[in-house]
């Protein structure tokens, strides 16, 4: 019996050749475990500051036979096992033998994660990483990016002792200071096993690359470096340039379509494509140039501004990553401007309407010279946008135009007829009598317009 009433063996358990040991001293080690029972047999495995209390253990001979000669002995001795002057009580186990629970980074594999420490994304690049772990073996594919624990990459080996052996020789070491850029002191690799076996690359770029197929896609931001992050006169790192824009929109009071970003970002350069998307609750959009040049001039142009008045739909412009947007299929969130719209090519012509000249999108380099094209705002909101961030110059007069309109005569809807013609009937048969211009209100006047004769409606 034990000093607390309690058997200290339990006869009706199965024999296993693990034993469980309970009041151990909190500190007790696997030292003194081993040293309890080595007289009745192997110790092959043991589990230590087992329990809530930490002092419970497992103890796993190699035979069966040797922990029931352990378990034997102390159920008929007088002296009760002990380890520090403290009674220890033993049993047979449920479990058969120990198993160590590993996590996924100590399973040996052929893939291994890297932690870059000390360092920001682009600071080392995939060059100096290949560098450094190809001095072990051949690599096949790395891959790089950006975690909660900082910059990471991905090294995969053609097998698990090539992989075993650059993480024992490289794990806590630090990358040689002359393949690291001025501005860092100090890169630390932080390297565990990855669950990863085999990577899947899709093109060789700056951010992964593929050394067992020569014939992949190479992304053009692999070339030179175009992408890597540079270290101006004062040691900070400057945004890479790019011919596309990311836009963050915030404070969206009011829908921005691609009709509204197409109109903003068109004032200073053809725009080739647009996507739309919505990533962390709000809405996104990339905007691609033809060259570095022209989203250079926009992003400086724009960058804060507000695309409506009362401080809605604010621009937050950066350099994206991409070089070549792929538009796949035209939508409401996506559009490629260098090719035409299917569904405008496969249209029916409307009677009445002309088509002569039309084209499939919207032709900012049309306008007057000194203007541009103003979004379309809901609601009657007055747009406070300014590409020229100046005074907004006088509207030249166009030919054909009315009085005051700062945009030339549209070729797709028809002209309002003069005074001659009778209120009420179109020249041309395809307005209905009565008809407005869309987005004014009926029968009113614009500021400014005598209200004799025939209204000259358009925006302000």
């Amino acid at each position: 019996m034990s000093m607390s009433g309690q058997p200290q063996f339990r006869y009706t358990q199965t024999p296993s050749k693990v034993i469980h040991l309970r009041n151990l001293p909190w500190e007790c080690g696997e030292e003194e475990l081993v040293e309890l029972c080595k007289p009745f047999g192997k110790v092959i495995n043991t589990k230590c500051n087992v329990g809530a209390n930490k002092n419970q253990a497992f103890v796993e001979f190699a035979e069966q036979s040797q922990a029931i000669s352990m378990v034997s002995y102390y159920a008929s001795s007088s002296e009760p096992a002990q380890i520090r002057g403290k009674t220890v009580y033993i049993q047979y186990s449920n479990r058969h033998e120990i198993v160590h629970s590993r996590s996924p980074g100590d399973v040996p594999g052929n893939v291994l994660l890297v932690t870059l420490e000390n360092v920001e994304p682009g600071d080392v690049s995939i060059d100096v990483i290949h560098l450094v772990f190809s001095a072990f073996g051949f690599v096949h594919k790395i891959a790089t990016f950006e975690k909660a624990a900082g910059f990471q990459a991905l090294i995969q080996f053609s097998d698990v002792e090539t992989a075993s052996e650059a993480r024992n020789q490289l794990d806590g070491r630090s990358i040689p200071r002359y393949l690291l850029p001025a501005h860092v002191n100090t890169c630390n690799l932080r390297i565990t096993y990855s669950a990863h076996t085999d990577l899947n690359i899709k093109f060789q770029s700056h951010r992964s690359r593929d050394y067992t197929n020569p014939y992949l896609p190479v992304n053009p931001t692999a070339v030179d470096g175009i992408m890597q992050p540079t270290v101006g006169p004062d040691g900070k790192k400057t945004e890479p340039e790019s011919n596309v824009l990311l836009a963050s929109i915030e404070n969206m009071q009011y829908a921005v379509t691609l009709d509204v970003l197409y109109t903003v970002f068109s004032a200073f350069g053809p725009v080739q494509k647009i996507a739309i998307f919505d990533k962390n609750g709000g809405t996104q959009a990339l905007i691609q140039y033809s060259d570095i040049a022209t989203a250079t001039v926009a992003k400086n142009a724009l960058e804060g501004h507000c695309i409506y008045d009362g401080g809605y739909c604010k621009l937050h412009l950066s350099y994206s990553r991409h070089t070549d947007l792929n538009i796949k299929a035209f939508s409401d969130k996506c559009r490629d401007y260098t090719v035409p719209d299917p569904s405008t090519l496969s249209a029916p012509p409307v009677p009445g309407l002309t088509t002569a000249g039309a084209s499939a999108w919207p032709n900012t380099s049309a306008a007057a010279p000194g203007t541009a094209m103003q979004p379309p705002v809901p609601g009657n909101q007055a747009s406070s946008w300014d590409p020229t961030m100046i005074a907004r110059p006088g509207y030249p007069p166009v030919p054909g135009s009315f009085p005051g309109q700062g945009y030339p005569p549209s070729s797709t809807y028809p002209m309002y007829p003069p005074p001659s013609v009778a209120v009420g009937s179109s020249p041309t048969g395809a307005a209905p009598a009565g008809m407005g211009q869309p987005g004014v209100p009926p029968n009113s006047a614009p500021r400014g317009v005598s209200p004799s004769g025939q209204p000259s409606y358009y925006g302000h």
